[in-house]
């Protein structure tokens, strides 16, 4: 059995930071606030919450100091918590912010704005909030149309498009194809992170050669589950686990090639206990 690990399998330059920011953080105050879960993956928040850490569905419940996550947060969360007099610690993913930047730019160009992205998406949610009033989320093909139709009812010259950093390249180039043959002063600026591109072209290419795919990530991490869509259009054996303990055994023995890829809130810890699980049962 030939074991094929992704290159860009694993932590990006954004989870990496938010996570090794907070541990400081720890170090000095064992009772940490955190804004929401701090990156998607189970088995991480678990280590921060035995290290102290207590996660926060909204600001009023922080004390003193809160930790804003890889996510990011809207507006109104920030002006809270000044309001509060709460000390934050901005542990945005630096191309999250990038994109706060670029929305705000444009918002005050009086640009319309298409944000491309999962409407629930904790991302989506606090970068919505920087794009003012002429803006609008989509998600799909399905929600492109009613766009199209409150970017006309405004009447206004220019448009931008911009993206969720962990968004379906794919879904993204559909989207705006669509969207440049209905507007012509149409800008676009894909802001979906080069890791997050990177690891969605690797997947491609490496489910094509194996008979197998594994797919390590939290159920409910955006890239993880990118991954997870793009290795099933290439490979009909697809996994898709958090830990080493959901491999399904013999699923695995009757193949010859697998390859395995981790989201980019996936701890180098569960990757390395997976690829062990799979040496043994070779």
């Amino acid at each position: 059995m030939e074991i094929i690990v992704g290159k860009t399998a694993g932590f990006c330059f954004g989870v990496k930071n938010a996570i090794d920011k907070t541990k400081e953080e720890i170090e000095k105050n064992k009772n940490i606030y955190c804004l929401g879960e701090l990156v998607h993956n189970k088995q991480v928040t678990e280590e921060l919450i035995k290290k102290g850490v207590t996660f926060i569905d909204k600001i009023d419940d922080a004390k003193n100091k809160v930790i804003i996550r890889a996510h990011g947060a809207p507006k109104s969360v920030y002006e809270m918590a000044n309001k509060l007099n709460i000390e934050i610690k901005d542990l945005t993913c630096p191309k999250v912010l990038h994109i706060h930047d670029i929305a705000e730019k444009y918002k005050n160009k009086n640009y319309f704005i298409f944000l491309v992205g999962q409407k629930k998406h904790p991302e989506i949610v606090g970068t919505i909030s920087f794009c003012g009033d002429n803006a609008t989320i989509i998600e799909s093909q399905e929600d492109v149309k009613e766009a199209i139709e409150r970017f006309n009812k405004l009447k206004l010259e220019n448009a931008l498009v911009i993206a969720q950093t962990t968004f379906s390249l794919e879904k993204f180039n559909s989207i705006t194809n669509k969207l440049q043959e209905n507007i012509k002063n149409l800008e676009i600026k894909n802001t979906i992170c080069n890791a997050t591109k990177k690891r969605q072209e690797e997947t491609l290419e490496m489910s094509k050669k194996v008979d197998l795919m594994i797919i390590i990530g939290g159920k409910h991490s955006s890239n993880s589950n990118k991954l997870y869509e793009v290795a099933s259009k290439n490979c009909n054996n697809v996994l898709f686990i958090e830990t080493k303990d959901e491999i399904e055994i013999e699923k695995i023995k009757s193949v010859n090639r697998i390859g395995i890829m981790a989201g980019a809130s996936t701890p180098e810890k569960s990757i390395i206990e997976v690829v062990d699980i799979l040496k043994k049962i070779c």
